[in-house]
C-alpha cells in the first residue's frame, strides 16, 4: 500500500525534486531514490533497471537487494520478469512472482524471500529507457493507485535519465533507436538539389523541463486553458476556406479534432496531474504510454492514428509552454534543413533565406504551392518521406538529395562523403551553367532557343539575370494572393507587376491571370467544396462569372506597363468563346484608361494557357482570336490521362514522353506554324533537357522552365543538331510504344547531346 498523505506520491515527488538538486555523483542520487521509492511505497525491495544498448537491461540501485548485484545483473529485453515489462511496455503486478512462468532466478541478488512483485517501465516519448520494481515478501495485491503511483516516479526516472542526472549517456541508451541512429529514408524528389546540413524541426518540440508540480490545482487550470485553445485553433483551421475539400490536411485535422475531445485521453492526463506532475509531464506520460502500446500495432490505420495523436500531443505541449509560433521565429543554423509534416508556401518565406538549405516533408507533392516556392527559393524539397518526424531531432545532421528523392538522418561516415564530393561535382557542374550564362541557346546549326524562367514572387526576380534566360515565360499571378493574408489592393498588385517589369530590363514577361481554384484555394475567398476540384469550378471560370475579380487585376496589369509592352494569358480556356468573353474584358478596360486620360502599354498581347485537351481540337478557330498559346505541360498531361497529378501512386504511372502527348504536342505546333501564332511551352517538361530536347525536335522554339533548369537545358541545346532530331521525330509516327523516352535516350546518345 502507499503511506499516509504526509508521506504520499506528492511529498515524494518533491523529495525527488531535492535529490535532483543536491550536488552528489550520479549513482549516490539513483540509491537516494531507490531508497525513497521503498519507503514511501511500504516495499522492503526497490530496484531501478537501465537499458545498455539495444538489449540489454542492467541492474543500477537497490534497496533491499544484495547491493553487490548493483551493475553485476543483467537481464536481456524479454528475459525474466523485469525483461517481459521492457518487452510489453506495461505494468506488471503478481502476489506470487516465482510461480510467473517467466521469473529468472538471480542468485546474486538475494531475492529468494519477496513473494510479490510490481514494475512498471520507464518510458520517454514512448520509448522504453528501463524498469522500476518494488517487492515485498508477503503475497499481497497491489492496488491500481499505487501502479499509478509508480508509474508517475518512473516519468521523474525518465526526466533525470535523459538529462544525465542518474547515467553515463554514452554508456546507457537514454533515448530512442530512432532518435539516435542512422537512417535512410525514402520520398518524392520535388524540387532539385543536394543538401548538407542541420534538422531544424518547423514545429519544435517542447522539452519538459519540470516534472513535478507545485500545485496541482493550477496545473489543472492551465491544462484547460491549453485544451481549449488547441480545440479553437483546430475549429478555426478547419473553417479556413482552402480546408473547405476533402484531403490530407483535412482528414489530418478531423482526427485532430476527434482525439482533442476524446474524454478518455483528457480524463488520463488529469489523472497525471492528480497524481503530483506538470501538465506539460501528465502529457508527455500519456504520450509516452499510448506510444509504447499503439507503437505494437501492426494495422497501418492504428500506427496513423498513433501518428495524429503524436502530433496532437506535441501541439498540446507547445500551446501549454506559450510556444505556438514556428522555428521561422527563432534563430536557425547557418545550414538549417526544416522537417515538417506539411507546410504553407508563406510559412516558408518567413525563413531566413540566406541560412535555409533545404526543406523535407512528409506530405507533400511536385505541384503543391509551397514546392513552386521552393522551386524560386532554388533550395531542394523532398516530400512523401513516411516517418520523418519520428526519425528526426532538432540540430542533428541530415542530408536531402531531390534528385533521388533520399534523406539520410545521422548520417555515417562513408555516406557525408561520397555526398561531400556529390556537392563538390554540383558545384563545378553549376559553375559550368553559370559560364554559360551570357552564351546564346543556340543549337549547333544555328537554331535560337527562347529559354524563359517560371515565376510568380519578388524572390524569383533575381534568378532572371542570374540564369540567363531570356524572359519570364511564365509568371505566376495567384502566388501573391496565396501568401498575403488578405486580398491585394489595386496598388498592391501594380507595384509587383511594375516591379517584375523592372526587373525583365525589356525582356518580355508574360502575366498569367489568376489561377484560383483547384487547389489554390485563398483563405480570404468563399469556395463551396468540390468532389473533383482540378476540374471544378477554378481559373477562368472563376473569373467569367466573378468579371470584377478578372477586371480589377487587368486594370493593375496595365496600370503597371504603362508605356511598356504588356503580355498576358488566361488560364483554363476550355472553348474559343471563354477566350473571346476574357478578352472583351481587356477591351473595356483599354477603353476606360483611355476615357480616364492615362497612358497605355505601349502594346499588348493576349493570349492563351493551353491545359484543356478539347481545346486542342479547337485550334484553327482559336488562332483567330489569340496573340499567341502557351502549353501548359503539367495540367494537360493531367487530363489526357485522367490521372491526377498530386496523387503519389500516379505521379510517375504514365510518361510524358508517351507516344499520346508527342502526338498532342505535335499536333498543335502543326496548326500554330500555320496560322503564324507564337506556340510555346511552360511546365515540368520543359525543365528536364531530355524532354526538352524532345520539344525542340517537335518544333517548339520557346520553352519556359524553373530558373536552375536553364543552365541544363542550354547545355543540352548547344550540344544539339535539330536538323537531325526534326529528322528523328518525324520518323516516329505510327509507333506504337509505351514510351518513346528510349529512342530519345539513344538518339542523345548516338548524336553527343548532353542531357
Amino acid at each position: 500500500m502507499i503511506t499516509d498523505a504526509g508521506t504520499g506520491p506528492r511529498v515524494l515527488l518533491r523529495r525527488l525534486r531535492e535529490v535532483m538538486a543536491e550536488d552528489i555523483q550520479p549513482q549516490a542520487r539513483l540509491d537516494r531514490i531507490a531508497r525513497l521509492v521503498a519507503a514511501n511505497m511500504v516495499a522492503e525491495v526497490c530496484s531501478i533497471y537501465l537499458r545498455r544498448g539495444d538489449m540489454v537491461l542492467e541492474l543500477c540501485a537497490t534497496e533491499g537487494l544484495n547491493p553487490e548485484a548493483v551493475h553485476q545483473t543483467t537481464l536481456q529485453i524479454g528475459e525474466g520478469l523485469v525483461g517481459v515489462i521492457a518487452e510489453t511496455v506495461e505494468p506488471l503486478k503478481l502476489s506470487d512472482a516465482q510461480s510467473h512462468p517467466k521469473f529468472a532466478y538471480r542468485p546474486e541478488t538475494g531475492e529468494d524471500p519477496y513473494n510479490s512483485f510490481l514494475g512498471v517501465p520507464i518510458l520517454r516519448s514512448g520509448q522504453m529507457l528501463g524498469v522500476l520494481v518494488v517487492q515485498n515478501q508477503i503475497r499481497r495485491h497491489y492496488t491500481d493507485e499505487e501502479v499509478e503511483a509508480l508509474q508517475t516516479i518512473a516519468v521523474v526516472l525518465a526526466e533525470m535519465v535523459v538529462s544525465g542526472a542518474l547515467v553515463d549517456l554514452e554508456d546507457f541508451a537514454a533515448a530512442s533507436d530512432l532518435l539516435t541512429r542512422s537512417w535512410r529514408l525514402e520520398g518524392a524528389g520535388i524540387a532539385d538539389g543536394v543538401a548538407m546540413g542541420h534538422v531544424v524541426l518547423h514545429e519544435p518540440r517542447v522539452d519538459v523541463v519540470h516534472a513535478i508540480a507545485e500545485d496541482p490545482a493550477v496545473e489543472h487550470e492551465k491544462l484547460t486553458q491549453s485544451i481549449e485553445n488547441l480545440r479553437q485553433w483546430i475549429d478555426t483551421t478547419l473553417a479556413r476556406p482552402d480546408l473547405s475539400s476533402t484531403g490530407e490536411h483535412r482528414d489530418v485535422l478531423e482526427a485532430y479534432r476527434m482525439f482533442a475531445h476524446d474524454r478518455g485521453w483528457i480524463r488520463r492526463i488529469r489523472e497525471a496531474v492528480d497524481t503530483g506532475l506538470t501538465a506539460e509531464a501528465a502529457v508527455q506520460r500519456v504520450q509516452g504510454d499510448t506510444r509504447a502500446q499503439m507503437g505494437r500495432q501492426s494495422d497501418p490505420f492504428w500506427r496513423e492514428r498513433l501518428h495524429d495523436l503524436e502530433d496532437l500531443s506535441h501541439r498540446l505541449l507547445r500551446h501549454l509552454a506559450g510556444k505556438t509560433s514556428t522555428a521561422a521565429s527563432e534563430d536557425i543554423p547557418k545550414d538549417a534543413i526544416v522537417c515538417a509534416r506539411t507546410m504553407g508556401p508563406a510559412e516558408l518565406l518567413d525563413y531566413d533565406q540566406q541560412s535555409l538549405r533545404g526543406l523535407v516533408l512528409e506530405e507533400g507533392s511536385a505541384t503543391s504551392h509551397v514546392a513552386i516556392v521552393a522551386r524560386a527559393l532554388d533550395i531542394p524539397l523532398i516530400g512523401r518521406v513516411a516517418g520523418l518526424l519520428d526519425r528526426v531531432e532538432s540540430n542533428h545532421a541530415i542530408i536531402l538529395d531531390g534528385n533521388s528523392g533520399e534523406v539520410y538522418v545521422r548520417p555515417q561516415s562513408d555516406v557525408i562523403d561520397a555526398y561531400a564530393e556529390k556537392v563538390r561535382f554540383r558545384a563545378r557542374r553549376q559553375a559550368q551553367y553559370a559560364a554559360l550564362r551570357d552564351e546564346p541557346a543556340v543549337t549547333q546549326d544555328g537554331v535560337p532557343i527562347s529559354l524563359n524562367i517560371n515565376a510568380g514572387l519578388l524572390v524569383d526576380l533575381p534568378h532572371l539575370g542570374q540564369s540567363g534566360a531570356a524572359g519570364i515565360g511564365l509568371f505566376r499571378t495567384e502566388l501573391q494572393f496565396m501568401v498575403s493574408s488578405t486580398f491585394p489592393r489595386l496598388r498592391m498588385q501594380m507595384d509587383l507587376y511594375s516591379k517584375v517589369l523592372d526587373a525583365a530590363e525589356g525582356r518580355p514577361v508574360v502575366f498569367r491571370t489568376l489561377d484560383l481554384g483547384s487547389d489554390k484555394v485563398l483563405p480570404y475567398f468563399t469556395h463551396d467544396r468540390e468532389e473533383n476540384p482540378a476540374m471544378g469550378w477554378r481559373a477562368i471560370r472563376i473569373a467569367l462569372d466573378r468579371p470584377a475579380l478578372l477586371r480589377y487585376q487587368i486594370r493593375a496589369l496595365l496600370g503597371a506597363a504603362e508605356g511598356r509592352e504588356l503580355q498576358m494569358m488566361f488560364p483554363m480556356i476550355s472553348e474559343v468563346p471563354e477566350f473571346v468573353a476574357a478578352r472583351r474584358l481587356v477591351d473595356r478596360e483599354l477603353s476606360r484608361r483611355e476615357k480616364l486620360g492615362l497612358k497605355p502599354p505601349s502594346k499588348v498581347s493576349v493570349g492563351t494557357m493551353l491545359e484543356v485537351p478539347a481545346l486542342a481540337w479547337q485550334l484553327d478557330a482559336l488562332c483567330q482570336h489569340v496573340d499567341f498559346i502557351s502549353v501548359g505541360s503539367n495540367d494537360l498531361l493531367q487530363f489526357l490521362f485522367a490521372s491526377d497529378r498530386t496523387h503519389p501512386r500516379l505521379s510517375d504511372r504514365y510518361d510524358s514522353l508517351s507516344p499520346a502527348v508527342v502526338s498532342v504536342l505535335k499536333q498543335v505546333v502543326e496548326v500554330c506554324n500555320r496560322h503564324n501564332v507564337p506556340v510555346s511551352l511552360c511546365g515540368e517538361m520543359a525543365g528536364r533537357p531530355l524532354e526538352a530536347m524532345a520539344l525542340i525536335g517537335l518544333g517548339f522554339r520557346k520553352i519556359s522552365m524553373p530558373p536552375a533548369s536553364v543552365g541544363p537545358v542550354k547545355m543540352m541545346i548547344r550540344s544539339l543538331n535539330a536538323a537531325a532530331l526534326e529528322s528523328y521525330v518525324q520518323n516516329l509516327d505510327g509507333q506504337a510504344q509505351q514510351s518513346l523516352r528510349a529512342g530519345f535516350e539513344e538518339f542523345a546518345k548516338k548524336h553527343g547531346v548532353t542531357v
